[in-house]
């Protein structure tokens, strides 16, 4: 099982890289507006940085509280001890530790999208905007599976569609990062923008 706090370091790592703020920094911004509610400060956010409701709720309820960081240490910028919990290094263990930057390809190309979230399960990424639009995760040692969901994906030989009523529509495996292409670029994007 995923490591809870690791997911939370994560997900605020992340909001730091979407945001080009800390988390202090957020926290400060939102003392100056004087919001009182946690659902105002949650807009505000989601306006003022474009977040999604997810990212911007964990920053809202977190407001006045002490971060979560590992063991005791509590540094205002999280990246460096994010990335010792860093849940990809479970998922990208072992044999399948090449398949990182194969991943990381897929995320900086959605990242040119808009923002988005990303809940680390056992196995696989789960990429949300208000829903779930895809999931990214290792399917064998050589070959990153990318789920899609998005009900009228385009025939093409490399998706492989998938029965209703499961987690995604479609998936498609590649290797390399060569892979991380227009075609997918194009699926990726289609799924995405039925999720918004």
């Amino acid at each position: 099982m995923a490591d809870p706090q690791a997911a939370v370091l994560n997900q605020l790592r992340n909001i730091q890289t979407k945001t080009g703020q800390t988390l202090a920094q957020l926290h400060a911004a939102l003392a100056d507006t004087g919001l009182a509610k946690a659902g105002e400060r949650r807009s505000w956010l989601m306006e003022k940085f474009g977040l999604g409701y997810g990212d911007a709720n964990a920053v809202a309820l977190m407001f006045g509280k002490p971060l979560p960081a590992p063991d005791t240490a509590q540094p205002a910028d999280l990246t460096a001890a994010v990335h010792a919990g860093d849940p990809l290094d479970a998922i990208y263990a072992g044999a399948k530790a090449p398949l990182r930057p194969v991943h990381q390809a897929v995320i900086a190309l959605i990242g040119g999208f808009g923002p988005f979230e990303q809940a680390p399960k056992k196995a696989y990424v789960s990429l949300r905007r208000k829903k779930q639009f895809a999931t990214v995760g290792p399917a064998t040692r050589d070959c990153l599976e990318i789920g899609l969901n998005h009900k009228a994906l385009p025939a093409h030989p490399r998706l492989k569609l998938l029965p209703p009523g499961g987690m995604c529509n479609g998936s498609v495996r590649i290797g390399r990062i060569e892979e991380v292409d227009p075609d997918l670029a194009t699926w990726l994007r289609l799924a995405y923008d039925a999720a918004g």
